[in-house]
């Protein structure tokens, strides 16, 4: 047992707290100012019109999550996370074995740490519900915690021992949304109870059938899936549970989110413990390099041939999106609402790509100093992600009072406020949310200069 402790890598951390920082801000509210016609019109009658437009369609699906299948750079948030977990553990392991932790602790430390990450993410979803626990387990902390312990337990295996295990858990995830008959008395119930809700605010987006029925696809529609239906049990044994109810209770939510997405994203982590090997390995960094190339290469050709409505066919002539149109095929869907496999896949290709870019600019460039302010969140990525889930509201409420306050006080009338308030200024959401993001950054500073962390 080495007694050396290992290295921090400090491009994982500038990886985290990028994710971190895109997270909590919004997009910076970008995709609300996309759909203000005071901004888009202002280039109208110009050269810039079409251009200017097309930025703000790019921007606005870019940073929003995609309706069903598809991907967006929003959708690949939370992947991030979840492979961020994975590469994190050899690191963390090494840590524990240098310091002499006894195996059976470090074991029972997991299992902790799940359950803390599961009662954590229970507990923020229930805020502002008045004073009603919302037992929910969608969202990405709750995610991370229900999958932690068993990647704890693949942690000693070999590369291609994990390969295997992620191939099994997504083929077998993906066979059982496919081999699970569709409860035809369920969608009807499903169609009868969102059409009555249709007028209720936020359901817009709310379906059933983003698949014809009868097709092999239809296993992966919004609420009447393996996974939504699993949900409608588990949900309704809890005292409370998300969003919408009809007479019998829990029916679904909104967002299509179910709780056994944690069973795909365990191959997400798995990918992040794969890579985590590598970077702890022997290897040099070219290498390492090259393995992170080749790892996202390997993740989109399997992904873009499983579902040909992944490949970038907009940029091609309209007779040849035609073409391909008619002889495309989808043997899984890539929905990162249900963490499809084939979604899995893709995003991980992603996530591969990115840390090493990020590992090549700060481990090998040596380009540390640009990112130290993501590197300085990343160290306190759970601080972060608390200010932004309970205080971020509360920032800006708070701003805005003292933006009147000082417009008061100095006696003038189009001053701090306008450019806070939307309706005189159209890019005012976008000052009010960098703001708030950088009053959380200041607080992740301040943590870091007196080396407080929050762990878990």
């Amino acid at each position: 047992m080495s007694s050396e402790k290992p290295v921090r890598l400090m491009s994982l951390d500038a990886y985290r707290g990028f994710v971190m920082l895109l997270m909590a801000s919004s997009g910076l509210a970008l995709p609300r100012i996309a759909s203000d016609e005071r901004v888009l019109t202002e280039f109208d009658g110009t050269q810039w019109a079409s251009v200017w437009r097309t930025m703000w369609d790019t921007l606005e699906y870019q940073l929003s999550h995609v309706a069903w299948t598809g991907c967006s750079a929003w959708d690949l948030i939370q992947p991030s996370f979840m492979f961020m977990v994975g590469v994190s553990l050899p690191f963390s392991m090494a840590r524990r074995d240098a310091e002499g932790t006894a195996g059976w602790k470090s074991f029972l430390h997991a299992v902790w740490r799940s359950l803390v990450l599961v009662g954590l993410g229970v507990a923020l979803s229930s805020s502002n519900r008045d004073g009603i626990f919302n037992f929910t387990f969608a969202n990405v902390l709750c995610q991370i915690g229900l999958g932690y312990s068993f990647l704890y337990l693949l942690r000693g295996l070999s590369l291609k021992s994990l390969a295997v295990a992620a191939t099994v858990v997504l083929v077998g995830y993906g066979a059982w949304f496919a081999m699970q008959p569709i409860d035809q008395a369920e969608v009807a119930l499903t169609k009868q109870y969102l059409t009555e809700r249709a007028a209720e605010p936020g359901l817009a987006e709310l379906d059933w059938s983003q698949f014809r029925e009868g097709t092999w696809a239809a296993h992966w529609n919004k609420h009447t899936n393996a996974a939504a239906q699993a949900d409608r049990d588990l949900l309704n044994r809890l005292p409370r549970t998300e969003e919408l109810w009809n007479a019998k209770g829990f029916w679904a939510n909104r967002g299509g989110y179910q709780t056994l997405n944690f069973i795909p994203s365990l191959a997400t982590m798995i990918f992040g413990l794969m890579a985590g090997i590598v970077l702890r390995s022997d290897r040099d960094d070219r290498a390492r390099l090259r393995w992170l190339f080749v790892a996202g290469v390997a993740c989109f050709g399997l992904a873009l041939a499983a579902d040909t409505t992944l490949w970038p066919t907009q940029w091609l002539p309209l007779g040849l999106q035609q073409q391909l149109y008619d002889y495309s095929w989808s043997l899984c869907p890539a929905v990162k609402r249900i963490w499809s496999p084939t979604w899995a896949v893709f995003a991980a290709g992603w996530t591969f790509w990115t840390l090493g870019i990020f590992y090549w600019l700060v481990e090998v460039m040596g380009c540390r100093r640009i990112v130290t302010p993501f590197a300085i969140v990343g160290l306190n990525s759970i601080a972060m992600y608390c200010m932004a889930q309970l205080f971020k509201g509360w920032i800006g409420d708070s701003m805005r009072t003292i933006a009147r306050t000082v417009d008061e006080i100095g006696g003038w009338t189009d001053g701090l406020s306008w450019w806070l308030n939307a309706d005189s200024f159209a890019y005012a959401p976008v000052l009010d949310y960098s703001l708030r993001l950088f009053a959380m950054w200041c607080v992740c500073y301040w943590m870091y200069r007196r080396s407080l962390y929050v762990r878990i």
